[in-house]
């Protein structure tokens, strides 16, 4: 369990000194230094008596249970239930951000519910919920809550799911991931300059983070792209994208294009049409993804899974609602015995696409 100095404040360990008196935040690649009661761009992390601590330690934005799809994961026991929450602040800047509410706030007025991780894990496990989700705004910013979540979860036989920009550094993420069942992480572009110009941030941090997921630990990985017209859609970056998702991580690893809406700091864009995301879905499966979607837009067939060997209609999924289940009891395809890659139970979950507001 972290250290507690005060109510909702807890000491970190990813900074340092720096020789003009600053103290330099090691959590991500921003690398913010911080005078004395200054907080970081993420919102949530300060500079309290020469030492970098946690502001929001305990409180949360809301709880709710969701069908793990909506996370989104399609391969990580689907048709669950998982109880999500989240803070407030990001340590990204994404004009396009569709949860600025929470991300973006400045209030800690907006962490109105208060929880510690023994409790979380308790009501996740009472509501009879699959895993526990740290999502709304980035979780690696409130690493040392959800890591003590997660092991509280962990004692109950509860799966952890990170839904993630990506953006942290090598020991942290090392740490963080240990906790981890499962991931989405936000691929939001795959050129430098849309990172740069429209999130604040670098594609690179983002790659390292999703080869180490993949190479280096057993957690679940899926990634998200949301594509905006005009930014990060073009054929060639998508085409470049997919490649490197299959020399990268390999087949296996699903992949969601989401439509994007006009949202924050972007309300002067057109909405994502449904052709985009079908051609990036069709990008990605002529260049080897065996498993990809379309997300914010309804799509059945788009938005099943099949298998990759034979073509079988493995999981039938209207929105957030399971329909066809065509695995076996192992995870294999009914018509030709090739597993399906991912993590499911014997049965399709039946929590559907039921939401359910959690007051603590």
């Amino acid at each position: 369990m972290s250290s507690q100095i005060e109510k909702n404040t807890i000491k970190t360990k990813y900074w340092h000194k720096l020789d003009d008196g600053r103290i330099q935040c090691d959590l991500c690649p921003r690398f913010c230094k911080l005078h004395e009661q200054q907080r970081g761009l993420c919102f949530i992390r300060q500079n309290i008596n020469q030492q970098i601590v946690l502001t929001s330690y305990g409180r949360s934005s809301g709880f709710c249970i969701d069908p793990i799809e909506k996370k989104p994961l399609n391969h990580f026991y689907p048709g669950s239930s998982v109880f999500s929450f989240g803070t407030a602040g990001c340590n990204l800047a994404c004009k396009f951000c569709q949860n600025w509410d929470i991300s973006k706030s400045r209030e800690m007025d907006t962490l109105m519910d208060q929880a510690s991780p023994e409790a979380i894990a308790k009501a996740a496990f009472n509501h009879g919920c699959k895993s526990v989700a740290y999502t709304y705004n980035d979780p690696v910013i409130f690493h040392e809550y959800a890591i003590d979540t997660a092991q509280a979860c962990r004692e109950l036989g509860l799966k952890s799911v990170a839904v993630s920009a990506g953006y942290v550094c090598e020991k942290p993420r090392a740490e963080f991931y240990q906790m981890m069942d499962a991931a989405n992480i936000d691929l939001k572009a795959f050129n430098d300059n849309f990172y740069h110009k429209i999130t604040g941030s670098h594609l690179q941090p983002v790659l390292e983070t999703i080869k180490y997921i993949k190479q280096e630990t057993n957690v679940w990985l899926e990634l998200t792209t949301l594509l905006i017209p005009g930014e990060n859609d073009s054929e060639q970056e998508l085409q470049e994208m997919t490649q490197w998702v299959v020399e990268n991580l390999g087949a296996d690893v699903p992949m969601h294009f989401s439509a994007f809406h006009p949202d924050w700091k972007m309300r002067d864009r057109a909405r994502t049409p449904s052709s985009t995301l079908l051609k990036a879905r069709s990008i990605a499966l002529k260049n080897g993804v065996h498993y990809a979607y379309i997300g914010n837009a309804h799509d059945k067939a788009a938005d099943s899974t099949y298998c990759h060997h034979c073509g079988q209609l493995l999981i039938g999924r209207d929105w957030y609602q399971l329909s066809e289940w065509n695995l076996n009891a192992d995870g294999t395809c009914v018509a030709c015995s090739t597993p399906c890659a991912g993590l499911f139970d014997p049965k399709a979950g039946t929590w559907g696409a039921q939401r359910q507001v959690i007051k603590m």
